[in-house]
C-alpha cells in the first residue's frame, strides 16, 4: 500500500529530527535555522538559538522575528497535513508574554486548531524552556489559493 502524501512529508521531515534545517524551501527558515525536535500530522516542534541579528535595540528578541517564526512555521505545518492544495496566510493574531535574549534557546510549538473547507486555523506557542515561561502565542488563518 501506497504512503499517504503527509506519511511521505513526514517521514522526509523526520530525517531531519535532532538536526539544524538548512534546506527548506522557505528561505527564512533556513536563515532562522531552526533544530527540527518534532514533526507529526498537524505539529511541528522546533527549537531557535536567538542570535545577535534576531534582537532589537534592547537586546532581546525581536517581535518581528517572533512572528516571523510563528508564520513560518505555521506554513511549514500545513506541509505535514499532506494537502495538494496551496494555502496562504490571510492573518496572524500575536500576544506576546515575555522576553528572550540572545543565547537563548527558545521551542516553537504549533497544533491545528480548525480545518475547514477553504480556511484551515493553527496556532503556535512560543516558550523559553529554561524559565518555563511563555514567550508568545500566535493564531493564523491560512487560506485555500488552489
Amino acid at each position: 500500500m501506497e504512503a499517504s502524501l503527509s506519511e511521505q512529508r513526514l517521514n522526509f521531515l523526520r530525517q531531519s529530527i535532532g538536526k539544524v534545517i538548512t534546506g527548506s524551501p522557505s528561505n527564512f527558515m533556513n536563515w532562522l535555522a531552526p533544530v527540527l525536535i518534532k514533526a507529526e500530522y498537524g505539529i511541528l516542534v522546533c527549537q531557535y538559538t536567538i542570535r545577535k541579528e534576531m534582537t532589537n535595540p534592547y537586546q532581546i528578541l525581536h517581535g518581528g522575528v517572533t512572528a516571523g517564526i510563528i508564520d513560518d512555521l505555521i506554513g511549514a505545518t500545513v506541509f505535514t497535513m499532506g494537502l495538494n492544495e496551496r494555502y496562504t496566510t490571510v492573518n496572524n493574531y500575536i500576544d506576546y508574554f515575555a522576553t528572550a535574549s540572545e543565547g537563548d534557546e527558545i521551542i516553537a510549538e504549533t497544533s491545528i486548531v480548525k480545518r475547514g473547507r477553504t480556511i484551515l486555523n493553527l496556532q503556535c506557542e512560543i516558550s523559553l524552556p529554561s524559565k518555563k515561561r511563555l514567550i508568545a502565542k500566535g493564531y493564523s488563518n491560512m487560506l485555500n489559493i488552489g
